[in-house]
């Protein structure tokens, strides 16, 4: 760790230390470069003098900080997952990093508070996860220390798996903003360094118009779009195998056990008492590829907070069902149909995607109408009927995806069209209801339905249900619940 460090330390700060090489030779100083990296030195090797770590029979404790002493300290009967990380130098140096998730809720202060032991020993990380997340049920929260180093381990069944990679997957990559958001940060990194300061001089403007006109504006635009569309995808795939490559997911009926990548490889363990569903993911894009993704709804383990959830990336939509249905170790709720929301529901849809549409033509036809300026009567008619099919298409959609059902046990919601999800969960894993209604919702007779939980986002929601239906919904899911609700 006395060169991992370091070398962490200069990575995370290359940006500066570069604009400090440039400040330094500019000013006639090549020395600034070599003090910025003698610095982050510095902090890298202050980090290993500076932390230590203990794990008790009851709780694991962590110290850390030269200036600002920190000392965490977690009941182990807290802990709901257990992350195992292993980048590039630690690999080469046969070392580790563990992340314990205790479910607290992600806060302001979430990366100062998170509970990381870097620097193990990579042989000694199995024996560890499998004692932190071992049996828990003679250990409580008051800390029976005897008890807890007496417990017996619990029983578990042969590990099978359920899932591996298969590098036909890679086709679903491109279906994903990351190839385009990667793309995004890249110009914006060369626009800090000057490539602004270039496009803008004459020659370069001059160049890229008579380009433009030389090809036409439309073959230009579509060529454009096109290779952008072709670096992100290649960017996108890279970055699939690299991250997910060497996918495995076992169960031996106790244990969740998720590992993947190739330069960095990361091992979730998820233990199945705290598993509350499952939530399928469809995004629009990747929905037309027949594709799909699959987290877990784990108490205490939200994606948000930096803990992992993922159980299989994006794959063909089969794929991903079956495994949500060995998860779940029932396939009715990845299977059932859904109850449609009626008539007022799709009405809603309608007006949310159409309103929004003729606001924004209003805008622009006021825009050019202030300026001065006005389109072809051809291009009007097209715009604005682009505008109304594109919104009709939404709405269409939005409504096609909005249902709900109550199988034995679970509560299945599904809502979104550019982010569809369908949430699988356990009704024992519902701490709370609420049944709220606005104004809109009010006149139109439908109402919102949330589900309160500790687990996964917190709360899931069964959006646009008739409203005579909403109470007895929560009676179907949690009996007893609703009622004095029902009577009135």
């Amino acid at each position: 760790m006395l060169l991992v460090h370091p070398v962490e330390e200069i990575l995370r700060l290359l940006p500066v230390l570069v604009g400090t090489v440039v400040l330094g030779s500019s000013s006639g100083n090549p020395y600034w470069g070599l003090a910025a990296a003698a610095v982050l030195v510095v902090i890298g090797l202050s980090r290993w003098f500076t932390t230590t770590y203990r794990v008790g029979p009851v709780h694991v404790e962590l110290r850390r900080g030269l200036l600002q002493r920190q000392e965490l300290s977690i009941p182990r009967s807290r802990i709901r997952s257990v992350d195992v990380e292993q980048r590039v130098l630690h690999r080469l140096l046969g070392l580790a990093v563990v992340k314990i998730g205790t479910g607290q809720s992600a806060g302001a202060g979430r990366d100062r508070n998170r509970f990381e032991l870097n620097g193990l020993a990579a042989d000694s990380v199995p024996a560890l996860r499998d004692a932190l997340l071992g049996d828990r049920s003679a250990r409580t929260d008051s800390g029976d220390a005897d008890a807890a180093a007496t417990a017996p381990s619990a029983e578990t069944s042969p590990e099978i798996e359920i899932a591996r990679f298969d590098p036909r997957w890679v086709r679903y990559a491109p279906f994903s903003a990351t190839g385009l958001i990667g793309i995004a940060a890249v110009v914006g990194i060369a626009f800090q360094y000057g490539l602004g300061e270039r496009l803008a001089e004459p020659r370069s403007v001059e160049r890229g118009v008579a380009a433009f006109e030389a090809a036409g504006v439309a073959v230009s635009v579509v060529v454009l779009t096109l290779v952008v569309l072709l670096i992100a995808s290649i960017g996108a795939c890279v970055r699939y195998v690299l991250l997910y490559g060497n996918l495995r997911v076992t169960d031996d009926g106790r244990m969740l056990r998720i590992g993947h990548g190739l330069v960095k490889v990361r091992h979730s363990t998820l233990d199945r008492e705290r598993l509350r569903g499952v939530n399928l993911r469809e995004p629009l894009a990747l929905r037309l590829a027949g594709g799909a993704r699959l987290d877990a709804i784990m108490t205490g383990v939200a994606a948000e907070s930096g803990e992992s959830s993922l159980v299989l990336p994006s794959a063909p939509e089969r794929d991903v069902h079956r495994v949500a249905a060995q998860v779940l170790t029932d396939p009715l709720p990845v299977h059932v149909p859904l109850l449609a929301h009626g008539p007022a529901a799709r009405r809603r849809r309608y007006t949310r995607a159409l309103v929004p549409a003729g606001l924004v033509a209003a805008a622009v036809i006021g825009a050019l109408a202030v300026t001065g300026r006005s389109l072809p009567l051809p291009a009007t008619v097209a715009v604005a009927v682009g505008l109304l099919a594109g919104a009709c298409a939404l709405a269409w959609d939005r409504y096609r995806g909005l249902g709900h059902a109550v199988v034995p046990g679970r509560l299945v919601t599904r809502s979104g069209s550019v982010d569809r999800q369908r949430v699988s969960l356990d009704a024992e894993g519902i701490i709370g209801w609420t049944v709220r209604q606005s104004f809109f919702q009010r006149r139109a007779g439908v109402a919102t339905v949330v589900a309160a939980t500790p687990a996964g986002a917190g709360h899931y929601e069964v959006i646009d249900i008739p409203e005579e239906l909403a109470w007895s919904l929560v009676e179907a899911v949690t009996p007893g619940c609703a009622d004095s609700w029902t009577r009135r």
